[in-house]
């Protein structure tokens, strides 16, 4: 099976996001804002934004709900 954005299935299984973005969307999706973010992982907040804008390009989508919400119907995130 080949998805049009994902790619292969062997990628798909392999997962969409880098271990880094899977744990800043894990805080997202746990009401953490960018900057909570950036201190709980120790990182700066623009690189907190760039993980959040390579996860939405890789998805093909704008804005972080959209990512959170493709991200759920994947099952890269759960609630």
């Amino acid at each position: 099976m080949h998805h049009p954005i994902l790619g292969s299935e062997e990628t798909m299984k392999k997962g969409i996001l880098t271990k880094r973005e899977r744990e800043v969307f894990e805080l997202l999706i746990n009401n953490y804002d960018t900057n909570e973010i950036a201190k709980a992982l120790k990182i700066s907040d623009k690189t907190v934004r760039n993980h959040i804008s390579n996860a939405m390009q890789k998805l093909g989508v704008k804005g972080r709900a959209g990512a959170v919400i493709e991200l759920l119907k994947l099952g890269e995130l759960s609630l």
